[in-house]
Parts: C-alpha cells; structure tokens; sequence
C-alpha cells in the first residue's frame, strides 16, 4: 500500500468559463464571437454550472473525493468597470458554503484566464493600473473566501497567460512551439499576483499562491541542447517557480513533456501513444513539475492543482493517473511537501480554442440535456482518496 500524508487533499479542479456558461462579460466570450476566430467553437452554455453546481459537487463527494477547486468569474463580479454585483459575489459564497454542506474543502480560482472584457478593452495586463485592478477585484472576492477557505490560488498559469499575450493561438496552450511570452505582460501577473496576496492577508489561516503549468521540457542530449534548454524553459516555467518563493504555497498544472533539441522544442515522436489534444501520455509529469517546483521555489509546498489527460478512453485515463500518483508519492518520500491531488477535470468541459472535443473529464455530459454520467475513473480516483493510498 502506498499511503499520502494524512491531510492529502483528494479532488477535483474547473474553471468557470470552461463550465458555468454565459459568462457573457468575459473576454473570452468576445473572442469567441468575433468573426475569423480561430476558436472552433463557442462556449454557450457550457456544462451549465452556474445553475448545476450542487449535482455536481454532490458526485465528487458521493465518489469520496474531499475536495474542490473552482473559479469564481471576474467578469461576473465587475461586468463594467467599477459596477460591482452584489448577487454575483452571493453566489460564489453560496458555492462555498456548498462545498461544506457535502464535505469538500473548497479551493478558490480568483482568476482562471478570463477578465472582464472592459479589463481587456482599457490595456488588459498591459495597463498600468493593472495590478490595482486585480488589487480590488480581490478586495470585492473577500466574502467569498473569508470564511470557511483554506486555499485560494490568484492566478491561474500565468505562463501561459503571458505567452498567449506574446502571440500565442489560444488552440495551442501547452504544446510543442511556444511563442515567446510578453515578459512586460509576466511582470504585471506577478505584480498582480503580489497585490492579491496582500488582500488575501488580511483573512487569518488563508494561504495564497499561483498555479504554474509545468512542461516537463528535457534536452535530447545533442550538443547544444542543454543551453537551448536553459534559453527556451527558464522564461516559460522556471521564472514562475523562482519567483513563488515565499508563497504558501505553488499549485502544478501538469499533463505532458515537450523536448528540446538545440534548435529549439520538438514535436512528439510519432511512435509515442498521444491523447486528444496532440500530447505524449506521460504520467510522470506531475511529480517531475513538483519536484521542480519544490527545487526552484526553495521549499515552498506543491499542490498538485490540475494533472490528467483528454481521451475517449476511461481505462487510459485511469492508468495513466495511476501512474502519476505512484510517481508523486515517490516524490513525497523523497522529501517533496505535496498537499494534495486535484484532478482536471471533474467534468468534460469547454476546452478553450479546442472547443467541446477534448475530454478531460471524471463525469460525462450530455449537453443537450446536461445529464450527469459519471465515468468508471471518478469512482476509481474516490476509492483511492478514501484509502488515502493506491
């Protein structure tokens, strides 16, 4: 039996944009709409989550999962600049208070890719008062995460955040030839980042952090690839890591590698098996971007805050979490603090630019009548959480 620490949290992670629906004020929303986009599709009704978030909770804690990371939707909160919605900010804390009335630890998004399309519209990351913004939008969440909260993560992989600022095509995110990131762009995340956590300061036994998405990247071993290595990884992940030092914790969103070779990254060999969106199955990602992020924050705890794969396949799914919890719990016993596992994701959701397609999810859905199905792998992950152990 391998047994987690006593305490490991055991869930399950969404993202409000991915799965509430009509989020209407976002950013997203308007890229989705705007002619010559290059998102197959747009994000509708999602999995109607604002309305259905109850039957969802009530699965994951049915299965014996004990936690839930969600995000609450700025754009909601502040649909124009400087109106705020009292109700919206009420639904959140019901949404809280929800998690506890079924026995999830709740963990709190406060900003998972989208903004306010007003945020975007007057300079985006790229304002300067950027970081007073997000300052006070953390401000306006503190009813919802003041009671009953243990973790609330600030931003949501501003790695990548800052590569789609420096050209990325949103269809892409963790995939072979990122684009340089805007680093003015990284700036002002981790500024942001830094405001929020002293807003969040205020809420006594609250711990704040950021959620990096670790890329696992390996130099082939051909001359010139360990300093291509160096040049192309350190701006697109260990920058972030670094600079979560004193944090209370770092959250790792890990779900592939990608290889170097001195020209640059490569595409995945064809004879390696692949998931839905294009990338090698390799469960030891988690456990490598926590064990990088433990070495490069000096010691701050890991939460494993996103790991899975999109398949149609629900025993690969299985296997290949499998895999990347025996790899963390080698991790753990080499001295590498992890507080928890939350898996992404608890639903088959709305995967950005990739649309529908990708199925990431523990439970199934039926969007024409958003039916709940939950897939063998929900009951599998809950069996391991109720025994703490594989």
């Amino acid at each position: 039996m391998l047994t987690f620490p006593d305490g490991f949290l055991w869930g399950a992670s969404t993202a409000a944009h991915q799965i509430e629906g009509n989020n209407i004020n976002s950013n997203w929303w308007v890229h989705e709409h705007t002619p010559g986009t290059s998102i197959v599709e747009p994000s509708g009704d999602a999995m109607d989550s604002y309305h259905r978030y109850r039957e969802d909770m009530k699965l994951l804690a049915d299965a014996g999962l004990d936690s839930y990371r969600f995000s609450v939707e700025w754009a909601r909160i502040e649909p124009e600049r400087g109106f705020v919605s009292r109700a919206e900010i009420d639904h959140y804390r019901r949404m809280v208070e929800a998690c506890h009335e079924f026995g999830l630890k709740p963990v709190v998004t406060l900003m998972h890719f989208t903004v306010p399309r007003w945020f975007e519209r007057d300079g985006f990351w790229r304002a300067a008062d950027a970081a007073d913004l997000f300052a006070r939008y953390t401000e306006l969440a503190l009813p919802i995460v003041s009671d009953g909260v243990e973790y609330v993560c600030t931003i949501n992989e501003p790695n990548i955040a800052a590569m789609l600022a420096g050209g990325e095509d949103a269809s892409n995110l963790v995939a072979y030839g990122l684009p340089n990131p805007d680093l003015g762009v990284a700036d002002a995340l981790l500024d942001s980042h830094h405001r929020s956590r002293e807003v969040l300061s205020q809420v006594g036994g609250l711990k704040s952090g950021w959620t990096i998405a670790t890329q696992a990247f390996r130099a082939t071993g051909e001359p010139g690839s360990e300093e291509k290595l160096r040049e192309y990884g350190y701006p697109r992940d260990d920058w972030y890591l670094e600079n979560s030092a004193g944090d209370d914790f770092v959250g790792v969103q890990a779900y592939t590698r990608t290889f170097i070779g001195p020209e640059g990254p490569l595409p995945v060999s064809e004879d390696v098996e692949t998931t839905l969106t294009g990338w090698e199955f390799y469960p030891p990602a988690a456990a490598e971007g926590a064990r990088s992020a433990w070495e490069l924050s000096g010691g701050v705890p890991v939460m494993i805050t996103e790991n899975g794969i999109a398949t149609a396949d629900d025993e690969r799914r299985i296997a290949y979490t499998d895999g990347a919890l025996r790899e963390l719990h080698a991790a753990i016993e080499d001295g590498v603090r992890i507080e928890g596992y939350l898996h992404w994701s608890a639903l088959d959701n709305y995967e950005w630019a990739s649309g529908f397609r990708p199925t990431f999810g523990l439970i199934a859905v039926d969007r024409e009548t958003f039916v709940r199905t939950p897939k063998p792998s929900l009951g599998w992950l809950g069996g391991v959480a109720r025994a703490n152990g594989l």
